[in-house]
């Protein structure tokens, strides 16, 4: 991972003796300032200390959680104390309080926030000219790579803070500058990016990052001083540059970005999703086997700050390991799951549903730059090498109800991705290089545009369609393929007749121009929620005597699909569960005959499967040794209620509910199935509630691993089924497994609850 940077320049950041102009920037004036300041020292300083740093009898209200509250927070803080707490309300006269909160805020308030004097055109000037800042240091977009990014700088810092690492620059945390001599007699200087007893990840100042065990290590020399001087400049320049660094601005990309291959990926790295563009999940590795998997254990553990139930898959490449939660990205040592960065955003308070829980299933990798959608609908670009931001991308407006939850798919110089939730579903691509959006797919066609007549009624206006998931690329066909959501109101269709495409489909799209080349929808007219998200596999492979390439589709209504991929064709759709009651086969148009009495009403209708599908998101696999697919089936029924909907622009209706069959518990059931005539060759039944979400992974071994209903983590033999392994880790799944080479050695790694877990032998 190398970067274009001359490493000899001065560094530029921070400044000469500027602290008593620093609070004069803050956003209220020096003398509401000076009167808030007595305030405190005479009501709140004996509790919270003279620096508002915590004391004997009060909490620190600078950092931390305190940091970043509004004035009207504060206010409410102030006038109702915090029950439980000790902290008790004041009543103050009106002036005296928004004294006093004015001087509380100016404390923690971040940089962005305040009236900074400089001239930001001036001090752009001077950070990319005589400051020489942009050679070590990114900032939205643009810049180097060898100190931290600055670009949300202004909204993690105070003007005091800012203002005192200028002025005396220190080795921030994972930029210590150390020299390390191997023993093989190589040394290397660089920033200790994270250091233990046992182990150094260093990023050296040729761009590479080396991770490092103690016994490669002869010694290492800690310099005393940061790679950063203090910054000479005069106070206006000083003002200047504050004002560039901290006020928003467009994004400038200008890192290379080279544009990731399948052909250069190597077998013992994860780089996407699904492991490979095919979606398929089925690893070549082969050091854990039927034979020796019983040795298997965990090996290493990354807990996830503040996340609780993680969807995310680990994505490896270069030794690195790449993870997720809401707002937040890991870089880890894929040996030993060690931190190397972190990058955060603020989440949006405002933000309702899916936007507020901050679900994330991962990042994808182009080039030198990861790709990461987030709660509020925005698609981010980040640098591998530092986790800087590079380009921010508005998909939607989240306050639709627009979220964005899938790990994006990177296809030459695009990037693709798909939206949660929101009025309308659709599908991007964006450009890698600056994050400009090149082509939009609609899931649902406009009123007026081909196949709209397929929505009769209100319906259309509010369509849903989410496209929530990745999609699964054919590099050698140049074919995207990507399923989409349920149409809405979810539980009656009574205003929106018709097929409703393109919901509950699978489209083939021109990745270059987001040209629909086929499509093919698997429940027509749905009104039980089974939206098609569940992963399109393509595998190329003789079916009844004749080479194809082939789409291996298990849907959440029930039926396993093999289409083939180039046209869109139906060769073959069998039902994988047993509790299968709304349609009695697929025709050969591809058309479900549905059975009568399976419509919702007000009364409730019992129909199977249930809600939640036969199946759902979680992964499947093919393995093209065994020639068997393996999907995480669910045998479980549902009672069906609609009711009368109207829509307003902006509200959200399901049209009904549904509820559990009484007496009638599902079941979780991993199924091998023969993809030439759908057969069941194995399964294996599992012992829980039947609400978990893992999925599996195939491996080259011959095992089946799986996120087993009961908690626990295991494997089977793919032939037969026959439990071989299982570790508990006592968590309700979210994920899918993976697995990649570390050192030489092969590791099986899953997102259990709040932890990245990784086995070994």
């Amino acid at each position: 991972m190398k970067h274009m940077l001359n490493s000899t320049k001065t560094v530029c950041f921070l400044s000469t003796a500027l602290t008593s102009t620093i609070l004069l920037l803050a956003q209220s004036p020096p003398s509401q300032l000076d009167a808030g300041r007595k305030q405190f020292q005479s009501r709140c300083a004996l509790c919270h200390g003279g620096d508002a740093r915590g004391g004997e009898r009060g909490p620190n209200i600078v950092e931390g959680q305190a940091r970043n509250r509004s004035v009207q927070e504060l206010r409410t803080i102030i006038r109702n104390g915090v029950p439980g707490s000790g902290m008790p309300a004041f009543k103050l006269p009106a002036g005296e309080e928004a004294d006093l909160i004015a001087f509380v805020h100016s404390l923690s308030a971040p940089a962005a926030e305040g009236l900074i004097s400089g001239d930001v055109r001036a001090g752009k000037a001077f950070f990319w000219g005589k400051g020489h800042c942009g050679d070590c240091h990114t900032i939205w977009g643009r810049g180097g790579l060898m100190g931290p990014d600055l670009s949300a700088i202004g909204r993690q810092r105070t003007l005091p803070e800012i203002e005192q690492s200028m002025r005396e620059p220190g080795a921030t945390p994972g930029y210590q500058v150390v020299v390390v001599t191997l023993t093989n007699g190589r040394s290397i200087r660089g920033f200790a990016r994270n250091e233990s007893n046992y182990d150094l990840e260093l990023q050296g100042l040729d761009g590479e990052f080396y991770r490092l065990q103690r016994n490669q290590i002869a010694e290492i020399t800690r310099e005393g001083k940061p790679l950063m001087p203090p910054f000479q400049a005069s106070a206006d320049e000083f003002h200047d540059l504050l004002a560039y660094i901290v006020s928003p601005q467009p994004f400038e990309p200008a890192m290379s970005s080279v544009v990731s291959k399948p052909e250069n990926w190597r077998p013992d790295e994860w780089p996407t999703y699904d492991g490979r563009f095919d979606g398929n999940r089925h690893s070549f590795l082969n050091q854990i086997t039927v034979e020796n998997v019983s040795r298997l254990g965990p090996r290493w553990m990354f807990p996830v700050p503040d996340a609780k139930e993680l969807e995310v898959t680990p994505l490896v490449v270069d030794g690195m390991m790449y993870v997720t939660s809401g707002n937040e990205v890991f870089a880890l040592d894929a040996r030993n799951g060690r931190r190397i960065w972190e990058y955060e955003r603020p989440r949006n308070k405002a933000a309702a549903g899916e936007p507020a829980t901050g679900v994330n299933r991962g990042v994808a990798i182009g080039g030198d730059r990861l790709f990461v959608g987030t709660p509020n609908a925005h698609l981010l670009a980040l640098s591998r090498i530092n986790g800087g931001l590079v380009w921010d991308a508005e998909l939607a407006d989240y306050r639709q109800q627009y979220s964005a939850t899938a790990a994006p798919l990177v296809v030459n110089d695009l990037v693709l991705y798909g939206i949660a939730g929101g009025i309308r579903g659709f599908i991007d691509a964006y450009k890698i290089s600056n994050g400009k959006r090149v082509w939009r797919f609609s899931a649902v066609p406009a009123p007026g545009e081909p196949r709209s007549e397929t929505w009769v009624g209100r319906g259309i206006e509010h369509p849903c369609t989410a496209t929530w998931m990745n999609g699964t690329y054919d590099p050698n066909h140049d074919i995207v393929y990507w399923t989409t959501g349920n149409p809405c109101p979810e539980f009656n269709g009574d205003d929106r007749k018709g097929d409703n495409l393109y919901s509950d489909s699978v489209l083939a799209l021109k990745p270059t121009t987001g040209e629909l080349l086929w499509y093919f929808q698997f429940t027509p007219h749905d009104v039980h929620d089974w939206d098609a998200q569940e992963t399109p596999v393509l595998v190329d492979t003789d079916f009844h005597g004749q080479k194809r390439h082939l789409m291996l589709h298990a849907d959440r209504n029930g039926f396993f699909y093999v289409l083939d991929r180039i046209s869109g064709k139906l060769l073959l759709a069998k039902p994988f569960v047993d509790k299968l009651t709304w349609a009695s086969d697929i025709g050969p148009d591809g058309r479900p005959k549905v059975l009568r009495g399976t419509d919702n009403t007000v009364e409730g209708t019992k129909v199977c499967p249930s809600v939640e599908g036969a199946t759902n998101w979680m992964s499947s696999a093919w393995n093209p040794e065994t020639r068997l697919f393996y999907v995480m089936a669910l045998e479980k029924c549902s009672i069906y209620k609609k009711w009368t909907v109207s829509w307003e622009p902006g509200e959200f209706s399901d049209g009904g509910e549904t509820r559990e069959v009484p007496g009638e518990p599902g079941q979780k059931i991993l199924r091998a199935i023969e993809i030439q005539t759908g057969r069941r060759v194995w399964e294996y039944p599992q012992k829980g509630p039947a609400d978990s979400w893992g999925g599996v992974l195939s491996t080259a071994g011959g095992l089946v691993f799986l996120c087993d209903d009961s908690g626990a983590f295991a494997a089977v033999d793919g032939k037969t089924g026959k439990p071989l392994w299982h570790f508990h880790t006592n968590q309700r799944w979210h994920s899918s497994p993976m697995t990649y080479l570390a050192d030489g050695q092969q590791y099986v790694a899953v997102a259990s609850g709040s932890n990245i877990i990784a086995f070994g032998l």
